[in-house]
């Protein structure tokens, strides 16, 4: 139970609060690098400069792009893609090089889709979204089968339907 110290109320009046210290009156520093510190902000001052660094307008404006130079440049490098991934999906299983070429397709694929994955302008595109829909089927059929699997007459025939789309989709400015 509980004692009886803690449910008898007390007569006492309660402390005052202690005064604020005066300012510190220790001696300074000699060291040339004291002189050149700057004073050290409170917290307030902080999170207010945090804050207005944060929503300050040059970081609120739209960031361009880092990769995409130009429609010419996608262009280039997605028929370039197109006809890595027509050339490797249609190599015969017993070709000895088949996983080179498949180590190829990936790097390829990865660098084309980091590069051009973040750009607004290209999301809504045919092309972008054909092409980014075969290299996916592609690439997880390889990572999940291994490279010297072959790929499925279905599917298969849908990534080349894919391209096929997307390239006409490239030559239509879409």
């Amino acid at each position: 139970m509980a004692s009886p110290t803690l449910i008898t109320p007390t007569t006492t009046t309660p402390k005052p609060l202690p005064l604020p210290l005066p300012p510190s009156t220790k001696p300074k520093p000699t060291s040339p690098f004291a002189a050149a510190a700057l004073p050290q902000p409170r917290r307030r001052e902080f999170i207010s400069l945090a804050a207005a660094g944060i929503l300050s307008p040059a970081l609120l404006l739209r960031a361009t792009p880092a990769w995409a130079a130009s429609d010419d440049e996608y262009v280039k490098d997605t028929a370039q893609v197109i006809s890595k991934v027509r050339t490797t999906i249609g190599m015969d299983k017993t070709d000895p090089n088949v996983a080179s070429a498949v180590a190829e397709l990936r790097e390829t694929s990865n660098s084309w889709v980091a590069k051009y994955r973040r750009e607004k302008a290209l999301l809504g595109k045919p092309s972008f979204r054909d092409i980014y829909s075969a290299l996916n089927a592609v690439s997880g059929h390889y990572i999940s089968f291994g490279p010297t699997a072959p790929i499925p007459a279905k599917r298969k025939a849908r990534i080349l339907e894919e391209m096929d789309t997307a390239e006409k989709a490239l030559l239509r400015g879409r």
